[in-house]
């Protein structure tokens, strides 16, 4: 297949399958292009919530286009990595063609479009999925209904109570402490879908208008579902980062050692390129920058303790070391999918006591937040910067770095928020000042 049609040259196409394996012929154009291109920085993006490779690719055109010219004299070579995720449909994309993310009839039915990428990130699922968007369609009264549809989405995404947790890829390790099922998939259905629907009606009306209503359990199911497949991808995007990026890197070392390589991802993206420095080889030296925008994963990952516990820490403990360069975190308030449903749904599948205290959307952020949200937490000797005062002192060397981007990160509505506002011309100046791209 032709590689699809992105601006700036030279660009490569890297896709790998759910287990990390890549397509060897692309992965081998990239190895020989690189030196027959003379590139000495090449940047390599990995996407987020997208499924379709033509919004993977339409993403990559227009972040990678400003690049150029704001480093015209750098030999830069472009990498988009195409991995199985999936986006739901109803999560608009700024200023993309409504062709590519329109806005979709309200929740909770499920558009023909999220069917349609369920059944491609889920092969040999069809039946629950067909089951699934029956009774979103019907939204029966019955509570033993959403019983039932928890039950589907268990086995939609290979969850089986009381076993072992094989869905949540945790990003904080406790010694000692077994990884449970987690509550958002085995304990009563029927209130943690009440617990969404209230969360979304407040993202919906955050200034309580109405806060009269009674919040539709069904609205709540259909975000269980979504929450659910993002952390059956957010597995995923570990197993692709670590065996399967991180490996492609290795191998690009040992092939040409003078080729700078500057990881950057969106969302579970950003998860992707951080698990690829813990599957480098050892000795590997040639990550020069790391960059995350908006990433959906556990501000505390690169911790080696927590401060609310301290039997654990990050599941990426020291990987930031690894990285001949800094690691660079953007994060924005203006993001919802971070500030309100990744720390409700985190805490709903690691927190014991239930899912209770919702709270006006601050959601226990401080133990649950994201990356993308506050920025990377817990890591002595961690700068912050805002994104204009970074944009013209010079970047750390080395260690990690906050930015908070919600200068530019901060348009988008409910339930996702600003989460995919990420193309702009100063993300891209971060992504060559983190590198030393000039």
């Amino acid at each position: 297949m032709a590689e699809p049609a992105v601006r700036v040259t030279p660009y490569w196409e890297l896709t790998f399958d759910a287990d990390g394996d890549p397509d060897s012929g692309k992965r081998d154009r990239l190895l020989a292009g690189v030196a027959q291109h003379h590139v000495r920085d090449l940047i390599v993006f990995a996407h987020g919530w997208n499924n379709d490779r033509s919004v993977a690719t339409r993403l990559y055109d227009r972040f990678f286009a400003p690049m150029p010219q704001l480093a015209p004299a750098a030999k830069i070579g472009c990498v988009g990595v195409v991995w199985p995720s999936m986006r739901f449909s109803d999560e608009p994309i700024p200023d993309f063609p409504r062709a590519v993310a329109a806005e979709l009839p309200r929740r909770p039915a499920l558009d023909k479009d999220t069917r349609h990428a369920l059944l491609e990130t889920f092969p040999g699922r069809a039946t629950v999925i067909d089951q699934l968007a029956r009774l979103l369609d019907q939204q029966p009264r019955e509570e033993a209904e959403l019983e039932e549809f928890g039950r589907l989405v268990r086995m939609l995404v290979d969850v089986v109570p009381p076993g072992p947790q094989v869905l949540f890829a945790a990003d904080t390790l406790a010694e000692g402490v077994p990884q449970n099922s987690p509550d958002m998939l085995s304990g009563s259905v029927a209130a943690v879908c009440e617990e969404f629907a209230q969360a979304l009606t407040h993202l919906e009306a955050p200034d309580g208008a109405a806060s009269f209503s009674l919040p539709n359990p069904w609205e709540g199911a259909h975000e269980l579902l979504r929450q659910a497949t993002y952390y059956a991808m957010k597995r995923r995007a570990g197993t692709v980062g670590e065996r399967g990026l991180g490996r492609v890197v290795g191998q690009l070392a040992a092939r040409a050692p003078q080729v700078r390589v500057h990881l950057v991802g969106h969302s579970f993206g950003a998860r992707l390129v951080s698990f690829a420095l813990r599957g480098l080889p050892e000795g590997v030296r040639t990550v020069k920058s790391v960059t995350l925008l908006q990433g959906a994963f556990s501000h505390y990952a690169f911790a080696s303790r927590l401060p609310h516990d301290a039997r654990a820490g990050g599941v990426l403990e020291g990987q930031h070391n690894r990285i001949d360069g800094p690691l660079v975190c953007c994060h924005s308030r203006h993001d919802s999918a971070l500030s309100t449903m990744y720390p409700l749904a985190s805490r709903m599948a690691g927190d014991a006591r239930g899912v209770a205290a919702l709270d006006a959307g601050r959601m226990l952020g401080a133990k649950w937040g994201a990356m993308g949200h506050g920025g990377v937490q817990a890591v002595p000797g961690t700068r912050s910067f805002e994104l204009a005062d970074a944009l013209k002192a010079k970047m750390p060397a080395s260690g990690c770095v906050n930015i908070d981007a919600a200068a530019v990160v901060r348009r988008g509505g409910p339930p996702a928020g600003a989460h995919s506002d990420i193309v702009h011309r100063e993300l891209a100046q971060v992504v060559l000042a983190a590198g030393r791209i000039k």
